[in-house]
């Protein structure tokens, strides 16, 4: 048999690597039109910061090594004009000689990856002092600009996970970034409660962010938002979102999807049974909407590698479709995600709720020990696990591992209530992050507790709401709410006759901890009347920042309290 796959990063070169280790007797060749095979696309960001010294190390394999060690031809340079489907052949052209040849194919893959986008409507986009990342060369480039030049500004367009690591890099080697994006918040795996403190670091570590407003057009020294805003900037990285390349599938005739990605069966077939497609360029199915999506991970592409290599070879696969696990370093935050956000729940039609707690990420007196915010959303009524998003100091990958696998094998809260946990003083706590947020979220779907996210705090607050902060007498003087009043849980109990019981009156602490048990203490006294404030006042200062800084708008609160 006679495999050729068209690109050689992670989709291409994992289907090549499965094959020969099922077949050893088949010709395999990937043609890549780039300069480099299986290089490490996520980790391109951290050379500009010199986290990755060596723009070498981030080629995982050469040519010479993919013949050596596994009898793969790939070739670099090499750019797949045109496929002839009846014929079985390809047009390829030589990037070095500028020649084209035709090649035969028994079994054909393509894995073309996405390409960044470059909107046309934007002024001055193709300038020289304009750069996307999608491969080595273009990182090396990006590099060379602006150190070359000594740039010290530096605008990036988009806060997606590809424009915050440049971003985070770029700073980190000595540049000023802005970072300029479209929509109401950054990054859109995480809601726009939990997206806050991740703003606020970066404003932290003095990279500005601008949301809520595009870019129309690009200059030598600056750049003009749609606002009419003017933002200083020497180069632009233009990290706007990638769009499928589908131009060699759709000019061969094959099926696209609904998401304008190239359409795949359960075996990641095409519509002609002899071509198949993985990666980026592919339409998935996201296993709990239930919808066609694009998901442009290494992990799912890898995973697509694999099957399509076994489905070549009569091994089958049970295609059980993406959820979507992702992860990211900003500056001193570890920041994860799986599954649906609120946001998304929302979109596809699903009822649903969540709960969003603060705890510790180990036990308390450990060194190192910090909070770890931890929101996740649930199914309503069934308690079904939809995903969860985890920021903090400590370990939230391994948190968000966990539910992704629950999520994976259908769990319910009442399943991650029950988990049983590795535990350690120096790794977490004994009824870990994860089990704490099964049971708080038990105690609001069995209707034992209400509560009110922080996202409506700043409404109660404006129109007069009762508000009673539960934190003791030097908490509270340190900052509080404004309108607030401060009775302490160790004095609930003998001051609830200041305590209202004919209008809605809303407890906090500083994570929701306090305020919970106070709130089971005035509904075991008879008020129907009380609702728990989400994230309480930790979650208040860091939801509230961003905006109050960076609009002027006047605080809800006497002093921000981030610890």
């Amino acid at each position: 048999m006679r495999i050729l796959i068209v690109g050689g990063v992670a989709g291409g070169a994992s289907v090549a690597a499965r094959a020969r280790r099922l077949d050893a007797r088949s010709e395999i060749i990937m043609f890549e039109r780039g300069h480099h095979v299986s290089f490490s696309n996520c980790a391109l960001p951290y050379y500009l910061s010199g986290t990755v010294k060596d723009s070498n190390a981030l080629v995982m394999m050469s040519p010479e090594k993919f013949r050596k060690q596994y009898d793969i031809e790939a070739r670099t340079d090499s750019e797949v004009l045109s496929v002839d489907r009846e014929k079985k052949t390809i047009r390829v052209r030589n990037g070095c000689t500028g020649d084209v040849y035709e090649e035969h194919y028994d079994i054909l893959v393509l894995s073309p990856g996405a390409n960044p986008i470059r909107p046309r409507s934007i002024e001055g986009v193709d300038r020289p002092n304009v750069f996307t990342v999608r491969n080595v060369t273009d990182i090396v480039n990006l590099k060379k600009f602006v150190t070359d030049c000594q740039i010290q500004d530096v605008a990036v367009v988009g806060g997606g996970f590809i424009g915050i690591e440049v971003a985070e890099n770029l700073s980190m080697d000595g540049r000023h970034v802005s970072v300029i994006e479209a929509q109401d918040q950054i990054m859109a795996p995480f809601d726009y409660d939990m997206v806050q403190m991740l703003q606020k670091e970066l404003l932290d570590h003095g990279v500005d962010v601008i949301v809520n407003d595009g870019v129309s057009a690009i200059g030598e020294e600056s750049i003009t938002l749609a606002s009419g805003k003017e933002v200083k900037a020497g180069m632009t990285v233009l990290a706007i979102g990638a769009a499928p390349e589908t131009g060699l599938a759709k000019a061969m005739g094959l099926e696209l999807g609904e998401t304008g990605a190239i359409k795949v069966d359960h075996n990641y077939r095409t519509s002609d049974p002899d071509i198949y497609a993985v990666g980026d360029a592919i339409e998935v199915f996201n296993r709990l909407t239930h919808k066609p999506s694009r998901l442009a991970l290494a992990g799912p592409a890898q995973r697509q590698a694999r099957a399509a290599a076994d489905h070549m070879y009569g091994i089958p696969h049970n295609n059980k479709g993406v959820i979507g696990s992702c992860a990211v370093r900003i500056f001193d935050l570890n920041a994860a995600a799986t599954g649906l956000n609120e946001k998304t729940a929302g979109a596809a039609g699903i009822p649903h709720d969540s709960v969003y707690i603060i705890p510790t990420d180990k036990v308390g007196l450990m060194p190192g020990s910090a909070p770890m915010h931890f929101k996740l959303v649930y199914e309503y009524p069934t308690g079904r696990i939809l995903g969860a998003q985890a920021i903090g100091r400590g370990n939230v990958d391994k948190r968000i591992d966990v539910i992704a696998a629950m999520i994976s094998m259908g769990g319910t809260l009442e399943d991650l209530k029950e988990l049983e946990l590795c535990y350690s003083p120096v790794f977490g706590t004994a009824k870990d992050v994860v089990n704490q947020a099964a049971l708080v979220a038990l105690n609001l779907l069995y209707g034992r507790v209400r509560q009110v996210p922080v996202t409506k705090v700043r409404d109660l607050v404006e129109t007069g709401a009762y508000i009673i902060d539960v934190r003791e007498r030097n908490e509270y003087s340190l900052g509080h709410l404004k309108t607030s009043v401060n009775i302490p849980l160790s004095e609930l109990r003998d001051r609830l006759d200041e305590i209202p019981a004919d209008r809605p009156v809303y407890l906090h602490c500083r994570s929701s901890q306090r305020s919970y048990n106070a709130c089971m203490a005035l509904v075991n006294r008879g008020y129907r009347n009380v609702w728990n404030i989400s994230g309480s006042y930790l979650g208040i200062c860091l939801y509230e920042y961003f905006t109050d800084v960076t609009t002027g708008r006047e605080k809800i609160v006497t002093e921000y309290n981030f610890k």
